[in-house]
C-alpha cells in the first residue's frame, strides 16, 4: 500500500565530542582509514538504506538530516542531497539539515541552497567561550557569529538556532547575552533546551551530586524562555519557539505521532496502522562499521496501550495538544473520554485549556506531572 511518511536521516560523525552528548556519533579522527573514503562509502550505503525505506511511499512531506554533525560530510553532503533528490517521490514541504558553526562554511550553505533544502538548523548552544570550552564545543564565538551571518544571508528568516540553558559557567547575564546575540541575526526558529545530564556523560559525572546546579538549569531556562517570548517568539512546544508560521513541520509530525522512517546508524522510524492502533518501530543498529557493510535493524512491535501513552506524551508537548481526529481514528476513543479526571483536575488548577484538549502555556511547564497523573488514570 502506498503511504505518506516523513524521513529522518542520521549522520553519525562529529569533529569532537561534547561533554553532555549521548547521541550516537563517532569522531572523524578515530577512523584508521581515510575519512574522505569513509564518508563516500557511508553516503552510498545511506542512499541504499533510504531507497529501501521509501519503497511504495507516495509522499514525503518533510525530511530532516540530523546527527551527529551533517556538515562534517563536506563535499559528500552534496552527493547525499543530490541522491535524495532522485529518490524522493516529491519535493518536501520542509527539508532541514543540521550543522555546527565550525563546519557551516559558505560551501555548506551553497550546497544546501542548490539542493532544495528549505531550512538549516545551527547548533550554537552558547557563545560564551568559557561555557563552550567546559563542554568541549569546537570553534569560538567569532566562528559562531560568522556562520549565523551566512545563515541569515542564504536562508533569511528560514533558519533555526539551538541554544542550551544551564551549561557550566552560565549565569543570567550569559543567557541574556546568548539570546540577544542570536536574535540579532533574525532566526525564524529557536530551540531552547534546558541542559539534560544524560547518565554516563562526562558532564553528568562531574555534577551529579550538585543539587544547586540542577536548580540553576531550571532558572536559566525560564529566563531564556521569557526573553524569547518578549521578542515575539511563540513557545509552540516545550523547548521550541518560532516566529508566526515558522514552526518546524518535521517536529510537529513527531508530536502528532504521524508516520516517519529513519535511515542511518541509530535512526528509528515508527509506522502505525490507523485501523488497529498498533504499530512497529524499526531502529537501525548504532554501529558505523557494521552499517558500511549492511543495514541491520531492530524491530519492536507496539501494542495499543503503548501507542496511546506515546501519543499523549508526544501530543501534550505541543501547545496544540494531541491531534484529536487522528487519536480518535486510531484508538476509537477521544482523549477527553480516556482521561476525564486528569483533564478536569488540571482545568480546575487553570493549567488546561477550557475549550480544547491542550495544556496552557503555564501547564506545559508541568508536563511530566500531568502525564504521570494521566497514565495512572489510564491504568486504573
Amino acid at each position: 500500500m502506498e503511504r505518506c511518511l516523513s524521513l529522518y536521516i542520521h549522520i553519525p560523525f562529529c569533529a569532537g565530542r561534547c561533554g553532555y552528548c549521548d547521541f550516537y556519533s563517532t569522531r572523524i579522527g578515530s577512523f584508521e582509514d581515510d575519512f574522505e573514503e569513509i564518508r563516500e562509502r557511508f553516503v552510498e550505503r545511506l542512499l541504499e538504506d533510504v531507497r529501501s525505506k521509501l519503497d511504495r511511499v507516495a509522499s514525503v512531506p518533510t525530511v530532516y538530516v540530523g546527527g551527529g554533525t551533517p556538515s562534517v560530510l563536506r563535499e559528500s553532503l552534496g552527493r547525499l542531497l543530490e541522491g535524495l533528490g532522485r529518490l524522493l517521490p516529491n519535493t518536501p514541504l520542509e527539508f532541514t539539515v543540521e550543522a555546527n558553526p565550525e563546519s557551516a562554511d559558505q560551501a555548506f550553505f551553497r550546497t544546501c541552497r542548490s539542493n532544495n533544502v528549505t531550512r538549516v538548523s545551527l547548533g550554537v548552544q552558547t557563545l560564551s567561550e568559557k561555557s563552550r570550552k567546559a563542554v568541549n564545543r569546537l570553534g569560538d564565538a567569532d566562528i559562531v557569529r560568522d556562520s549565523l551571518e551566512r545563515a541569515r544571508r542564504f536562508f533569511p528568516r528560514a533558519f533555526s538556532v539551538d541554544l542550551i540553558a544551564g551549561l557550566p559557567f552560565q549565569d543570567a547575564a550569559v543567557v541574556q547575552s546568548d539570546v540577544e546575540q542570536i536574535l540579532a541575526f533574525e532566526p525564524a526558529h529557536v530551540s531552547l533546551y534546558s541542559l539534560t545530564l544524560a547518565q554516563g556523560t562526562p558532564l553528568e559525572k562531574s555534577v551529579r551530586k550538585n543539587a544547586a546546579f540542577f536548580q540553576r538549569i531550571d532558572d536559566l531556562w525560564l529566563l531564556g524562555k521569557d526573553l524569547l517570548e518578549q521578542a515575539g517568539y511563540t513557545a509552540y512546544e516545550v523547548s521550541n519557539f518560532s516566529l508566526k508560521d515558522k514552526e518546524s513541520l518535521h517536529n510537529k509530525r513527531y508530536w502528532r505521532m504521524e508516520n516517519w522512517a529513519g535511515a542511518g546508524p541509530s535512526a528509528s522510524g515508527t509506522m502505525i496502522d490507523d485501523e488497529t492502533g498498533t504499530g512497529v518501530r524499526i531502529t537501525v543498529k548504532a554501529d558505523v562499521a557494521l552499517y558500511l557493510e549492511k543495514t541491520e535493524q531492530d524491530v519492536e512491535y507496539l501494542n495499543r496501550d503503548t501507542l496511546i501513552k506515546e501519543s499523549l506524551l508526544m501530543g501534550f508537548r505541543s501547545l496544540d495538544g494531541p491531534d484529536e481526529a487522528l487519536f480518535l481514528k486510531r484508538f476509537h476513543k477521544t482523549v477527553a473520554a480516556l482521561i476525564p479526571k486528569t483533564i478536569g483536575a488540571w482545568r480546575d488548577k487553570g493549567l488546561f485549556e477550557q475549550d480544547r484538549i491542550a495544556l496552557t502555556r503555564e501547564g506545559i511547564l508541568f508536563l511530566n506531572q500531568f502525564l504521570a497523573a494521566a497514565f495512572v488514570e489510564i491504568s486504573d
